[in-house]
């Protein structure tokens, strides 16, 4: 298979593609950094009150039930700088530099911290921030703006980002806004649209 045609182009390095990773990866030109939030494999372990009955979160339930080991292993050694969320649940490397965010608010139903495995030799670092301080979330495991800005701090001189699990498109919206180049991907039209659209609303100077 070769590359597909854009589902998502600005023209100025943010590209998205609608696909499976496994076929689009073996295409891409090399990266600097990967970062991204994988599948964590809950499925049916997703509890919660009201929310948890909303229709995103009962979709999720599917797609959220096997974890993607082959690809997510495969990320290790693809860029020199590799940031993965959730990568606690995977047999990953041993890693020296663990990445936390904690929520600032707790919920008894829900985690009140995720890690990201990386591959930099650093001490481990700790971010605080909201469950949703970007206002109402339109995917199930959206993570905040400003955690994934914060990633992309460790590595400064990553002038090309990838996100092979793309969902929300927060890594390129952040890249958007960092001014990098980003590629993602995901499989599930719906999130290339919504991605798309965070793309293209515009940051109004204060």
């Amino acid at each position: 298979m070769s590359l597909p045609t854009p589902y998502y182009d600005d023209g100025h390095g943010i590209v998205i593609y609608l696909g499976d990773c496994r076929d689009i990866l073996p295409h891409l030109p090399k990266v600097d950094l990967v970062l991204t939030d994988p599948p964590y494999g809950l499925a049916d372990r997703w509890t919660g009150g009201t929310w948890g009955a909303a229709p995103m979160y009962a979709d999720a339930k599917r797609w959220d039930r096997d974890i993607p080991s082959d690809i997510v292993l495969s990320l290790e050694t693809l860029a020199p700088s590799v940031i993965i969320w959730g990568g606690n649940l995977y047999a990953l490397t041993p890693s020296r530099c663990w990445l936390a965010w904690q929520k600032s608010s707790t919920m008894h139903t829900m985690a009140d911290f995720e890690l990201a495995w990386t591959n930099f030799d650093r001490p481990s670092k700790l971010w605080r921030e909201d469950r949703n301080p970007d206002g109402k979330r339109e995917h199930p495991t959206q993570k905040p703006l400003s955690l994934f800005c914060w990633c992309m701090g460790f590595a400064p001189d990553a002038h090309t980002i990838l996100d092979p699990f793309m969902g929300s498109g927060t890594t390129l919206r952040a890249a958007k806004d960092l001014g990098r180049k980003c590629i993602g991907i995901d499989i599930d039209e719906k999130s290339c649209e919504i991605a798309a659209r965070r793309l293209g609303q515009e940051v109004l100077p204060l």
